[in-house]
């Protein structure tokens, strides 16, 4: 099998589960805060033992990748605190339709950290996901729901923000390490914040089995483990690319919301035609990824 048609069928088996994430938002009893510090502690404790075991180097040894990773730590945590605040405020699918803004912020940061060449065509397949969003959320946005809209395209604006810096930390740290640094920083972030609020105490943490269960499912399978393997998978695919195809998210997480939540999303026409214009966009974009490799790999042999 290519290596790039692996790495594409596991990052969609990994974006299938991230459709959980936001439906797991809902099922959750706890504040959003507690939230967020409880999933990025397990993710930080889960992933530092299966390294341990491995017998994996957890070390980053560079002062200042171990600074630039600590530093995009404190974004994940302020992408997941605004993803489930939004949630919270206001629904699972009005929020992951937000997120899938996160392919048009790429699209001009990309070019800025990595120092590559702009590309026009990454900015058009963006906006053809914003057209094919806005149709999928076209009946099924609501009315008071200003709070959530915001909190989460400042989510999508996080969510950019991390992973181009992610794609360039990579080059130098391996994507166990990035990982490991980033939940254990966003825990220190997230346990600043629970202390402002007044919400580290012990009345606040108490939470529920069922919510335990449920978050250890967040951190472990849902965060540690799908987080790095992504990070790992951008090595090859880039950026634009990841991002792009967890545009398919939004796809699986309303459809989990219908089915788990009752978010009676009407799938009409207007669904249809938004859905595939996301499939054809991402399907696009690794066609046009593919022709532009191997033109550029012609180029180099002749």
């Amino acid at each position: 099998m290519d290596k790039r048609l692996k790495y594409q069928i596991t990052l969609h088996v990994i974006i299938f589960i991230w459709g959980f994430t936001a439906i797991l938002g809902k099922l959750i009893h706890a504040d959003a805060f507690v939230l967020v510090w409880y999933r990025v502690l397990i993710a930080a404790v889960s992933l530092w033992l299966m390294l341990f075991i491995l017998r994996r180097d957890r070390k980053i040894t560079s002062k200042k990748d171990k600074w630039r990773t600590i530093g995009v730590g404190a974004i994940v945590a302020l992408h997941w605190l605004t993803f489930y605040l939004s949630i919270k405020y206001s629904t699972a699918s009005l929020t992951i339709i937000c997120l899938a803004t996160t392919t048009v912020h790429v699209a001009w940061l990309e070019p800025i950290v990595m120092k590559r060449k702009f590309l026009w065509s990454e900015l058009i397949i963006g906006i053809l996901i914003i057209g094919g969003i806005y149709l999928i959320a076209k009946e099924g946005t609501q009315e008071g729901l200003s709070i959530g809209l915001s909190l989460g395209l400042v989510a999508a604006v996080m969510a950019a923000l991390f992973s181009v810096f992610n794609q360039k930390l990579v080059q130098s740290v391996s994507a166990s390490k990035i990982t490991l640094y980033e939940m254990f920083s966003a825990t220190f972030v997230m346990t600043v914040f629970l202390f402002f609020t007044e919400k580290l105490n012990v009345e606040s943490l108490n939470v529920s089995l069922n919510d335990i269960l449920l978050l250890l499912f967040l951190g472990i399978v849902c965060t540690s483990v799908a987080f790095l393997v992504t990070v790992e998978i951008q090595k090859l695919l880039g950026a634009f690319t990841v991002t792009l195809s967890i545009n398919m998210e939004p796809i699986y997480t309303l459809g989990l919301a219908a089915w788990i939540l009752n978010e009676h999303q009407k799938l009409s026409p207007s669904f249809y035609y938004g859905a595939s214009i996301i499939v054809l966009a991402v399907f696009g974009n690794a066609f046009i990824k593919r022709y532009q490799s191997k033109r550029l790999k012609k180029a180099s042999q002749s």
